[in-house]
């Protein structure tokens, strides 16, 4: 077989795939009563990581989600757009008609007048004539394509200009024993047979997984367990599923004109957070950011993705003051007042980078600050308040300056976007 029938027949599987088991499993009516949240396409997240909270919240958002599934990101986005009345189109396109079905659905259950489905595929962009996007959300789709590279420059033709995108791809080492069972599955249920006869391999191989499967040890995802036949399927049995170290993933970027505006969370690239050894530390400190980025991954091993906010480069966003006097900062999404409850007594903050969770250390002051962040207060307001307690304006200037520097590297505090 030529590599281009090989790659034929991976393709053919792939469609199949999806209109069979539409990724990831989705009931619409779910939609009345929650919503999900993540990253990339939180919509606070693309105003301070994208667009380094200077775009005006009046200014129109046009979006494309290439390959949006069965909407998970477009849904959370077009939702939190509508709630605030944010004038925007949401496009979603995917080849997939059962996803984009599911999708639709979804949409419609919480009325969504700002979203819209369009059949096709991101690898044929060019002749869909959809114009120029400020922001394109690409989660989960590169590492299937065959060819990745080339998928994303197309996609980088049709950002605007200062636009930016969302991305996901697989990491290898959080996925430990995936690849494993996705070989051993190839030689048992070749990816030329039918999705139904496959996916009844795959469950007879998984009834009976020996204890010692790398797979039974990896607490870091849960398709194969809570995600149905669906996630099953899309975790074991994708006919094209290749990962990317963060070294690897900055290459891709880099080779298609990208540069990453943050990878999320930023402080989880960062090896010094877990390691407080100070010799350690002091060595960490002086080696590129890609460097520190790889020892995080290589020591920390439970990265099963990897989640970056990118723009074209030399065109990253310049980082707003959080000390200005009128900017606003905004919780990205747990309340103020909660996440001042999840400090310890020591001023620790327990943070959960997936599995691993990492004491963080604040100032004491953080815990009254915290909950008086509304996403309305500006920072001269805050530190009016503080006056109030005695906390002098310089004082108040350096803790405000290091809790925000930490929190924002936790992807927590933000700054809000101008009106």
């Amino acid at each position: 077989m030529t590599n281009n029938a090989a790659t034929d027949d991976r393709d053919a599987g792939l469609a199949a795939q999806y209109e069979a088991y539409p990724y990831p499993e989705r009931n619409p009516q779910d939609e009345a009563r929650r919503l999900l949240i993540g990253s990339p396409s939180h919509l606070r997240e693309i105003d301070y990581w994208v667009f380094g909270a200077q775009r005006p919240r009046s200014q129109p958002l046009r979006v494309l989600v290439a390959g949006c599934g069965t909407g998970d990101g477009a849904i959370m986005l077009a939702t939190q757009l509508a709630r605030v009345a944010r004038p925007a189109e949401v496009i979603c396109l995917d080849r997939s008609t059962k996803a984009l079905a599911i999708a639709e659905a979804r949409a419609l259950v919480r009325s969504l007048e700002n979203i819209r489905f369009i059949q096709g595929s991101l690898t044929e962009m060019e002749t869909l004539d959809l114009g120029l996007f400020d922001y394109i959300d690409c989660c989960g789709v590169l590492h299937h394509l065959p060819d990745p590279a080339s998928a994303l420059q197309s996609l980088e033709r049709h950002l605007a200009p200062q636009g930016g995108m969302g991305l996901m791809v697989y990491a290898p080492y959080g996925r430990t024993g995936v690849y494993m069972l996705q070989d051993a599955l190839a030689k048992l249920a070749p990816f030329t047979q039918s999705p139904e006869e496959r996916l009844d391999v795959a469950r007879r191989v998984m009834r009976t997984l020996p204890a010692t499967a790398w797979l039974r040890q990896n607490g870091n995802f849960g398709d194969h367990l809570s995600g149905g036949d669906a996630g099953l399927y899309d975790l074991l049995l994708n006919p094209r599923d290749r990962s990317y170290t963060i070294t690897e993933f900055l290459s891709l970027l880099d080779q298609t004109g990208l540069e990453p505006a943050a990878l999320m969370e930023p402080a989880r690239y960062n090896p010094g957070l877990f390691l407080p050894d100070p010799r350690l530390r002091a060595r960490i400190a002086v080696l590129p950011w890609q460097e520190q980025a790889a020892i995080a991954e290589d020591l920390a091993g439970n990265m099963a993705t990897h989640v970056a906010y990118v723009v074209r480069k030399d065109a990253k966003p310049k980082k707003p003051d959080p000390l200005a006097p009128d900017a606003v900062p905004i919780m990205r999404e747990i309340p103020g007042a909660e996440l001042a409850k999840q400090m310890t007594p020591d001023n620790m903050l327990p943070f959960h980078f997936g599995t691993l969770v990492v004491p963080i250390p604040l100032p004491p002051q953080a815990r009254g600050i915290l909950p008086l962040i509304d996403g309305e207060r500006t920072v001269r307001e805050l530190a009016a308040i503080l006056a109030t307690r005695g906390v002098s304006a310089e004082k108040f200037r350096h803790v405000w300056r290091e809790s925000f520097d930490i929190l924002e590297r936790l992807n927590r505090v933000l700054l809000r976007a101008p009106a």
